[in-house]
């Protein structure tokens, strides 16, 4: 596996670390004082963790690459921990906006 797959794959890792530090920061949300709940700086160790990693991938790749492996992730995973860690319902429109959205990032990985 070359460098830049690597790269990829961290990518793709960290926004499911991302995903996971946004589901502790929700969870903290629904607290009155979420900033000084423990799941509020669980959240926020996930995300400076990545911090080390992202050096490495930006080395790898283009940033225009990187942020559409990142953004097809978050919107993908975050959408799934929405709909069955949350219970959110997705209408019919916020669905096609989703699918039209990943095509998007798709079309824009091509030329990236």
């Amino acid at each position: 596996m070359g460098t830049h797959s690597v790269a990829v794959l961290v990518t793709v890792v960290f926004s499911v670390v991302g995903v996971v530090g946004d589901y502790f920061l929700k969870l903290a949300s629904a607290s009155e004082r979420p900033l000084r709940t423990g799941v509020f700086y669980v959240g926020f160790a996930l995300y400076a963790s990545t911090a080390f990693g992202w050096v490495f991938v930006m080395r790898h790749l283009r940033l225009a690459t990187i942020s559409v492996l990142y953004s097809v992730s978050m919107v993908l995973l975050l959408t799934a921990i929405g709909v069955v860690l949350f219970r959110e319902s997705l209408n019919y429109l916020e669905l096609v906006g989703i699918v039209l959205a990943v095509i998007s990032l798709t079309l824009l990985m091509r030329f990236a």
